[in-house]
């Protein structure tokens, strides 16, 4: 059986998998038991399931675990703590912008990755990031807010 070694929340991690191309989703659940990535639609559609791969937005769900041997991977698990959150998770929390909390694991990290590389977006930029995440509930005002007060700027 194939070994697959990657970098989970700074941790070196080795699957065993008997197909390669088993989505990375899978063995971040199934395998290592992190199961902050959601399985939404199964086709990388939804964001449910989105992690970092080298601090960039991906969809582990259609992401086969192949692709990411050696490489660093962030789930939500990884960003904060319960007592030193990541700024996005304390900002989520302060607006309370999730509501069933399915979509929240995708919102948080597409929004750290886009806070990582853009401190200060605008809202159009913030919404622009987070349109390819579908939330249900419909708390997409509040995401937005939460993603502006973790950058700094006061929500309007």
């Amino acid at each position: 059986m194939p070994t697959i070694s990657f970098i989970v929340n700074g941790t070196r991690r080795s699957v065993d998998v008997r197909d390669p191309e088993q989505p990375l989703l899978y063995a971040l659940r199934n395998t290592i038991g992190l199961t902050g990535p959601k399985f939404g639609c199964g086709l990388g559609q939804c964001g449910a399931c989105t992690v970092l791969l080298d601090k960039t937005p991906l969809r582990s769900c259609i992401t086969p675990l192949s692709a990411v041997a050696g490489k660093s991977i962030t789930t939500i698990e990884g960003l904060g703590t319960p007592d030193k959150p990541h700024p996005v998770q304390a900002a989520f929390i302060a607006e309370q912008a999730a509501q069933c909390g399915y979509c929240a694991n995708g919102m948080v990290m597409t929004s750290a990755a886009l806070l990582a590389s853009n401190p200060t977006p605008s809202e159009t930029e913030i919404k622009d990031a987070l349109s390819a995440n579908l939330c249900r509930c419909g708390t997409h005002v509040r995401i937005v807010r939460a993603v502006m007060r973790a950058s700094g700027r006061t929500p309007a």
